[in-house]
Parts: structure tokens; C-alpha cells; sequence
């Protein structure tokens, strides 16, 4: 997870969508609005995207498709939450896919992770293969989406980081001064930038700050192989499948943090790094992102645009 300097901003932290959260203000006067704000934003993301509420949007379609391809009305929040994971799906070449909601499941991620963590074992279930993005279809102004037969749609690649940006601007549209929305290691900042910009520390996983970063409008995302881990029967998981495979991603890299116009951009590039492997590197050098590696025995590399700090990836 990542952090930010609080100074000279004051913030307002709370827990939602399963993970700790913080919104930075520049303007004391308005964080409890901010706040407020952000909450209510995440309740309503919470009620159209989880896997873990059986009375979600997402859930109800899953159920509908078990035997036969289903369609199905979409709120606002829907579509526009299915509509951004779509984009990810295409700017990363279907790396980050939001139907490997069975493959999560099948390798044990299939409630809260706490529940997971707590059980004696699990043994893993093999599944046919993930349906692919291409297979969504999802009419915008119609608000109307049609999954495949066993689909169980999973934005948990995109939906936070993109719940970052949605508040981020929701915040500098309705209240005065500068505003950084951190959701659980992903942050989106917005409205007056703080004199020297906002200071972003770059955790570790457990918890200790390796590098500050300075954001003057990026967002920067990082994705993690050592945080929503548990173990099964087949050994440890952790929550990035790889759509090609319908497995967890190998654990090439502890973790990638990139850097972006938008969170959703952001933590696009580095959840499709974890997938690459050691590809990831040389595939964001090429796409221009900056992005910071860190190896699983605590090597780090960078691409071009980082800060300095650690070796350039060849």
C-alpha cells in the first residue's frame, strides 16, 4: 500500500470495498464532506461490483448465466465501472480481464479474505479456462450487459483504481482546494496541488516506506503478490490471475508500482506487470509507463521516468 505526507494537508482515513482508505485535503474546513463524500461513493461501488454480496449486481448476473448466457440491466455505476475494466482489458491486451471472477474462485478466493485466511485447507478446483473479456457486451447507452454462459465478472483489477479517479474528481468538483484519494495503495490526486506537490511513500509489504515519490498530478498504483495471499492444499495464492493460464500469476515480482495520468491507467500497467513476469520490465519500457520492480529477495529495478533511486531495468 501506499502512502502520503500529510503535511501541509490534513486527512480523514476509513475502511470500505475491504481495504484501509485515506482522503488528503488542503483545506481542513472541508474533509468531513470529503469524507462523506468518498464513503458514499464507495457503498454505491460496493453494491454494483462485489463478489461477496450475494445481493451486488455483479452477483445476480453470475447467478443468471450458471447455465445459459444471461443479460441484464446495469446502473450507472455498473456500466460505468464494467465499461472502464473493459478499457483495461484492451489497453493491456486482455493481461487484465474482468471475467476471471471462476478462476479467483477456484483457487480459493471466493469470500472476504479474512474468511479465506481462516480455513483449514483448501483444495484448488481446475477450471475449463476464463471466458475473456470479448465475450462482455456491454451497451452503454442502453445500460444493458450479456455475459457467456459461467461468467462471474471480477473488476477487482480495475475498480478500485478507478473508484480513485471517480472520487478524486467528485471532490475537486464539489468543494475548494486539493484533494489525494488513496484506496488501498491507490492514489488518484485532484483540484490545487500543495506547494511542493503531494508526497507519495511507496510501502513495502510489511508496511515500511521504501521510497517518496512526488506526484504534481500523476497517479500512482502498485500491485502486490504478498498482501491478499492465503494457502491452499496446492500451496500459497495470491489474488492476480493470469487470464491466459486461469491460474495465479507467478510471484516473479513482490510487487510493481507505475505511474500514470489516471489510477486506472496506473494500476492497469502494474497488475499486467505481475501477470508478464519477467517480461513486465522491457512491455512497460516500451509502453512509456515509469514503473518501480521490486523482486521477491528485494532487488529493485525502474523503467525511464522513475525517480531515481535503483538500478534502470535492461
Amino acid at each position: 500500500m501506499d502512502t502520503l505526507t500529510p503535511s501541509p494537508a490534513v486527512t480523514g482515513t476509513f475502511r470500505a470495498i475491504g481495504t484501509s482508505n485515506a482522503v488528503l485535503v488542503t483545506r481542513p474546513e472541508v474533509l468531513p464532506e470529503a469524507v462523506e463524500i468518498a464513503q458514499r461513493h464507495l457503498r454505491e461501488v460496493d453494491r454494483a461490483v462485489s463478489r461477496f454480496r450475494p445481493d451486488s449486481e455483479v452477483s445476480l448476473l453470475a447467478a443468471r448465466a450458471g447455465r445459459a448466457p444471461a443479460e441484464a440491466f446495469a446502473s450507472p455505476v455498473l456500466t460505468a465501472y464494467l465499461q472502464a475494466a473493459l478499457r483495461v482489458a484492451r489497453l493491456t491486451g486482455g493481461l487484465v480481464d474482468p471475467t476471471v471472477g471462476s478462476a479467483l474462485v477456484a483457487e480459493g478466493y471466493d469470500d472476504d479474505l479474512d474468511v479465506v485466511r481462516a480455513r483449514a485447507g483448501f483444495h484448488q478446483v481446475r477450471v475449463a479456462g476464463v471466458p475473456r473479456w470479448h465475450t462482455v457486451h456491454l451497451n452503454v447507452s442502453a445500460r444493458r450487459v450479456a455475459v457467456a454462459r459461467g461468467t462471474l465478472l471480477d473488476l477487482g483489477a480495475s475498480a478500485k483504481a478507478y473508484a480513485a479517479d471517480c472520487i478524486a474528481e467528485l471532490l475537486a468538483e464539489a468543494l475548494a482546494g486539493g484533494f489525494a484519494v488513496n484506496l488501498g495503495g491507490d492514489v488518484a490526486v485532484s483540484g490545487d496541488l500543495p506547494e511542493h506537490g503531494w508526497a507519495i511513500g511507496i510501502e513495502d509489504a510489511a508496511g515500511a516506506v521504501r521510497q517518496v515519490v512526488t506526484s504534481t498530478g500523476q497517479a500512482i498504483a502498485t500491485s502486490s503478490t504478498q498482501l491478499r495471499v492465503w494457502d491452499t492444499d496446492d500451496g500459497p495464492r495470491h489474488h492476480i490471475v493470469d487470464p491466459r493460464t486461469g491460474h495465479t500469476a507467478p510471484a516473479v515480482w513482490a510487487q510493481v508500482s507505475c505511474a500514470a495520468t489516471t489510477c486506472l491507467e496506473a494500476n492497469a500497467a502494474s497488475t499486467a506487470a505481475v501477470v508478464l513476469g519477467a517480461d513486465a520490465p522491457e512491455w512497460l519500457t516500451q509502453q512509456g509507463v515509469p514503473a518501480r520492480f521490486v523482486t521477491r529477495d528485494g532487488r529493485v529495478l525502474t523503467t525511464p521516468g522513475w525517480p531515481g533511486e535503483a538500478r534502470r531495468a535492461a
